[in-house]
């Protein structure tokens, strides 16, 4: 029988194989040696909290998801609608740590993206990390795990992308939205 510090070890090696990461390129990342990181690995002990939090950046999954083997997001991802929860529609002068809150440290430049009535919809992508959008004009539809969310100015949606996503168009005039994606 494992104790719960042995099956959070179990999690964190169950995800670096599955994001096919080796345990080198893990330990580099998180500054230790490749030895602390097998030493993660199998016991689950003496693991920093912010080393934790890396990882869970780094595989696209809550921290809650490491610690207790079970996601937070119900459906994985979150939207927030305009005038709810935190205020973010502020692009551009736009306050860069508010959007990047709590993607960890390895960011992406922010990407604004354009879409055209006339344009044809996005092919599905997927990647690891986490992604956040917020529109800044018009509707946006975002096709998430064969579920499409219509967003209005303002409004954001933060999500796992490893999860089959892309972004459309959703009304009559062009749509714009701005997105960063944290790997």
């Amino acid at each position: 029988m494992t104790t719960h510090l042995e099956d959070i070890g179990l999690r964190i090696k169950g995800l670096r194989e599955a994001c096919d990461i080796s345990r080198e390129e893990m330990a580099r990342d998180l500054g230790v040696s490749t030895e602390t990181y097998a030493a993660y690995e199998e016991t689950g002990a003496d693991v920093p909290i912010s080393a934790i939090f890396h990882m869970a950046s780094k595989f696209g999954v809550d921290l809650t998801e490491i610690l207790t083997g079970v996601a937070a997001r119900l459906d994985t991802y979150q939207v927030v609608k305009a005038g709810a929860g935190r205020t973010v529609d502020r692009y551009p002068g736009y306050n860069y740590q508010d959007l990047a809150w709590g993607f960890g440290h390895k960011i992406m430049q922010p990407l604004l993206v354009t879409l055209d009535p006339s344009d044809e919809p996005a092919e599905l992508v997927t990647h690891i990390g986490q992604e956040f959008n917020l529109v800044l004009e018009g509707t946006v539809v975002v096709t998430f795990d064969d579920k499409e969310i219509v967003l209005e100015r303002g409004d954001s949606i933060y999500f796992n992308p490893r999860h089959p996503h892309g972004q459309k168009c959703g009304g009559p005039t062009p749509a714009q939205f701005v997105t960063i994606i944290a790997e």
